[in-house]
């Protein structure tokens, strides 16, 4: 039988159920898949679940956890790249690239920006950027966007 007030009794969710939740929706929103994170963090921080450091963490964790995915790819599965499945479209590799040629793996910390994010990791894997700055570059990126946000909703709070 359930403790009273456990999630199986519609109590409240754990705060472990909470983070997990978050850190799953953070690494599918960076998996080249649609998703967006930042919801679930603001939804989390509005109904209390979970302490802001924890949260911050799990976010974070998440996310860098599935730009890897998109560094593994690159590196060792870019030969698929002009099949159909394959998540990045050839024009998108193109157009990164570029980017990447210009901007050189400083264009990591830009990981979390919508849209661009996603074919950046995935790019670096190709073009062989290493695995510890990669994964130094993104964590910073992806760490200081979520950072930003939970500033933001503890300002909105206080005012």
């Amino acid at each position: 039988m359930p403790a009273p007030g456990s999630a199986l009794q519609g109590g409240p969710v754990p705060d472990l159920y909470a983070y997990g939740f978050l850190m799953v929706s953070a690494f599918l929103s960076a998996t080249l898949l649609p998703g967006s994170s930042e919801a679930v963090l603001v939804g989390l921080l509005a109904v209390g679940q979970g302490q802001p450091a924890f949260l911050l963490a799990a976010a974070s964790f998440g996310n860098v956890a599935g730009a890897v995915v998109n560094w593994l790819l690159g590196r060792f599965f870019s030969h698929y790249g002009d099949r159909a499945w394959f998540p990045v479209a050839p024009d998108t590799t193109a157009r990164t690239r570029l980017w990447f040629g210009r901007y050189g793996a400083w264009s990591l910390l830009l990981s979390w920006v919508p849209v661009i994010g996603d074919p950046l990791t995935l790019v670096a894997g190709l073009l062989r950027v290493g695995f510890w700055r990669f994964l130094l570059l993104v964590s910073v990126g992806k760490a200081l966007r979520y950072l930003v946000i939970l500033s933001a909703w503890q300002e909105w709070l206080s005012s």
